[in-house]
């Protein structure tokens, strides 16, 4: 019999296997995006019915097969049940899921994405907080952590450095800003103001959690819109199916 290993992690996605089982894909901290079978799962009663749902954050002790991982124990630190009562922010939560699907990978320590779905849930719960804002600094995070940046410091044309005090644009294209100077170099570039600047810099750096701890007003909000929402599109290369339903529900 193979080894027992227990990991941290949270469950991503969830769906039938058979008459009774189900097949869950967690991102962990020690193994990555790895998928699991939970035997049984869909009985009622069955220990595995709670913990083998997405959302839930927990401790899971597996047994490693050839191609994939069995569920022996879980224990569920967060289960954020309350999530599905909202609208629309359950939907804004499911593409989240499906957006560090994307870029999850076996083998890699998975714990940076893990924290930010965390607190990113959490912002979710708190009606006080724009849920636009919160999926524009998730993506924009999230994309700073799986090393796809753009560039916010320094002119991608002249190389200048750029000051908040600085006209910008936001080019779609160079993957950063350009100055007053270069901006034309893209007729497609966007104008953004000091305000969206420093708020994509906060995004960028500031501790977890502190990501949600700020507002902006709608002009700025719509002018992070118009910068992050392309550029995590031009990041992924295929169409999500939980972004599709969202822009459905939103619209």
């Amino acid at each position: 019999m193979s080894d027992l290993i227990t990991v941290q992690g949270v469950v991503l996605s969830s769906m039938p296997v058979g008459e009774y089982d189900k097949r869950i894909v967690l991102l962990t901290r020690e193994r990555g995006k790895i998928s699991a079978f939970a035997k049984g799962a869909r009985r009622p009663n069955n220990p595995f019915m709670a913990a083998a749902s997405p959302f839930v954050f927990g401790s899971f002790s597996l047994y490693e097969g050839r191609s994939s991982y069995n569920l022996n124990h879980a224990e569920i630190t967060h289960h954020f049940t309350e999530l599905a009562a909202l609208q629309p922010g359950i939907y804004y939560g499911y593409y989240f899921l499906e957006l560090l699907d994307y870029f999850g990978r076996e083998g890699l320590d998975q714990t940076q994405e893990m924290n930010l779905l965390y607190v990113t849930v959490k912002a979710l719960l708190n009606p006080s907080i724009d849920d636009r804002l919160i999926r524009c600094v998730f993506e924009l995070r999230l994309l700073v952590t799986e090393g796809l940046m753009p560039e916010m410091e320094q002119c991608m044309s002249c190389g200048c450095d750029v000051t908040e005090e600085s006209t910008v644009w936001f080019s779609l294209r160079e993957n950063g800003i350009l100055c007053g100077r270069c901006h034309e170099n893209d007729p497609q570039a966007v104008r953004i103001s000091a305000q969206t600047l420093y708020a994509m810099r906060w995004i960028a750096a500031v501790p977890l959690g502190k990501l949600y701890t700020f507002t902006l007003k709608e002009e700025y909000l719509q002018e992070l819109w118009s910068v992050v929402v392309p550029y995590t599109g031009k990041n992924t290369d295929r169409p999500l199916k939980s972004l599709e339903i969202l822009e459905m529900m939103v619209s």
